[in-house]
């Protein structure tokens, strides 16, 4: 079994919480991670926030091998230091996979439009990209330091799919540099046909495409934000929050579903997740079955089941990975 998993909108709404529960639960032989180190992927264990800008977020399942795509970015160091704590003796990063290095970095640290206008996270990547598309990008293979860990990453989905692989997406559809709010976007294609292209794998292998959306939406940098909601009241519903890398400010509005339809268009899930319902229904905090949730709660997600024409399965009810409502078998998705 594939699973690809990715975001519905721009970025932040707990894919790193959705992969670390369906690795801890399915047990996959293998995780793929996909993007580059301007995302950070977050898992809450007992309290205690990771942080993961290199490694997929499936380290919950102790057995399983971490590995980063082809059409990837890292930085040495950020690999290097997350390997030593989640992935010793487990992980790969592909020959292919591109390398940000120091002056990636300080070419976007200077570039006043990228960092003002678009809201760059200025960690190199828009840099590397170019460098990738003029062909002068130094890649994984070229890094003595990186030779232990080279693999075939497309090889080795192919290899393990049979024993489970999850494919982790990164951002959000709608910071997709084809599809997303142009200019203010990311550097590369962030929704499912974009993810398995950077892993190396082919459309008709993926079994399940789980698009995973918050029950608001938040965005950090420049750009439209439909229904953007003043700070102080972004405080007052308990929204607020900070970018995993950056620490800055995002901006926040409610649910939008003319967004997730525009989401499932682009992305053709077969499941939908949804995170954070605790936010909306404090009721709903910690519950792990579909009946103990709040009445109005099972509406809301009715309702959205409803115009988006694909099941919910996933149900994110506070901040651990088992803090989960797990439909899947209900729903005939497992």
């Amino acid at each position: 079994m594939l699973y690809v998993v990715v975001d519905g909108f721009f970025g932040d709404t707990g894919k790193g919480k959705v992969v670390s529960y369906l690795a801890a639960a399915d047990r996959p032989a293998l995780c793929v991670r996909t993007g580059a180190p301007n995302a950070g992927h977050t898992v809450m264990i007992n309290g205690v926030a990771h942080v993961l800008r290199a490694l997929p977020a499936c380290f919950t399942h102790h057995e399983a091998r971490l590995a980063v795509a082809p059409g990837a970015l890292i930085r040495v160091d950020i690999f290097l230091d997350e390997v030593n704590k989640y992935g010793r003796g487990k992980s790969h990063v592909d020959y292919n996979t591109g390398v940000i290095e120091d002056r990636h970095v300080s070419a976007e640290l200077e570039d006043e439009y990228l960092m003002r206008v678009i809201g760059s996270t200025g960690q190199g990547v828009g840099a590397a990209v170019v460098d990738r598309v003029l062909r002068r990008l130094r890649l994984a293979r070229d890094f003595d330091v990186l030779k232990p860990y080279l693999a075939d990453v497309p090889s080795l989905v192919h290899e393990l799919k049979d024993r489970g692989v999850i494919i982790e997406g990164t951002q959000g559809t709608f910071l997709s540099l084809y599809h997303g709010t142009y200019p203010y976007v990311t550097s590369r294609d962030v929704t499912a046909s974009g993810v398995l292209s950077e892993a190396g794998v082919g459309p008709k292998a993926a079994d399940e495409i789980v698009l995973v959306f918050k029950a608001y939406v938040t965005r950090v940098g420049g750009g439209p934000l439909p229904g953007e909601l003043p700070p102080e009241e972004v405080e007052r519903r308990g929204w607020a929050e900070r970018g995993a890398v950056t620490g800055r400010q995002r901006r926040a509005a409610p649910f939008n579903i003319d967004l997730a339809k525009r989401a499932v268009l682009l992305n053709t899930p077969t499941q939908i997740a949804i995170t954070k319902v605790d936010a909306i229904f404090r009721e709903a905090a910690g519950k792990a079955r579909w009946g103990d949730l709040p009445p109005e709660a099972r509406r809301w997600i009715d309702e959205i089941e409803s115009q988006l024409g694909v099941p919910v399965t996933l149900i994110g009810t506070g901040p651990e990975p088992w803090h989960v409502i797990d439909l899947r078998r209900e729903k005939g998705r497992l």
